[in-house]
């Protein structure tokens, strides 16, 4: 398919209204200064499931937000507190404010059950792809960046577009498969459970404080790899979180 310009903008995420290119500027801006991303964006449909908007009006849009590479790690830091969740609680103090102000209406992965589908509006974006490890994959961040809100909105804004087909179609060796000691991915179907054994073992204890090998030994988005204290924190955070879930208790 046709590389789309890293600058330009895919034709799909053109502004419908006469206000969206300014929404998708001012609200750039104002995620950048904590990090955050505009990772993209797409046209709900019926069955969606998309909330309305805080004024009641019908959900025109779609924009995903997150994380790419260690930008969001020092301005989490600065305003990190010690609670439960911490990442998950800045967040909300971040982009609850920040929405209210532009009359945007948001949604958290974090926040369930039940659990908004995320990987499948990251499809619905056309900038990112299902991997064989499991996550979604970018064609410019790799597998290095997070989904923190979905954002709703009136009008589609501009939003930066890449390549229109995953980067993973055309790596043949896929290195990130070989690199799991434990084969948790599989070409797509991912064992969190036996991954989340495997890092509370001394043997896991290396994926625990660096972060995820085959997510490493992917050659898309190395320059975004997530530096050992964030990638730690990560790694932990996702043993509390889903160990229970997958294993039932």
């Amino acid at each position: 398919m046709e590389q789309v310009p890293n600058r330009d903008m895919h034709p799909s995420f053109r502004a419908e209204a006469e206000g969206g290119a300014a929404c998708g500027a001012d609200l750039e801006q104002a995620l950048a200064e904590y990090g955050f991303r505009l990772l993209g964006a797409f046209i709900p449909e019926e069955d969606d499931g998309i909330p309305a908007l805080p004024d009641g009006g019908r959900t025109q849009a779609v924009i995903l937000v997150g994380n790419a590479g260690p930008g969001m790690w020092a301005a989490f830091q600065r305003g990190r507190r010690d609670e439960k969740d911490p990442l998950d609680s800045w967040t909300r103090r971040v982009i609850e404010p920040l929405a209210a102000n532009l009359g945007l209406g948001v949604v958290f992965p974090f926040a369930g059950p039940p659990w908004a589908p995320f990987q499948r509006w990251a499809e619905r974006c056309g900038t990112m792809f299902p991997s064989p490890i499991g996550i979604s994959i970018h064609p410019r961040y790799g597998t290095w960046f997070g989904m923190r809100a979905a954002l709703l909105a009136d009008a589609l804004p501009e939003v930066p577009s890449f390549a229109e087909e995953s980067p993973c179609a055309a790596c043949a060796d896929k290195p990130c498969l070989a690199a799991c000691a434990i084969r948790a991915a599989n070409g797509g179907e991912y064992d969190a459970g036996r991954c989340i054994d495997r890092l509370k073992t001394i043997e896991g204890h290396g994926c625990l404080k660096n972060g995820c090998q085959s997510r490493h030994a992917c050659p898309v988005g190395q320059d975004y790899a997530y530096g050992r204290e964030q990638a730690e924190f990560h790694m932990r955070a996702f043993v509390a979180t889903y160990g229970p879930i997958v294993h039932g208790f």
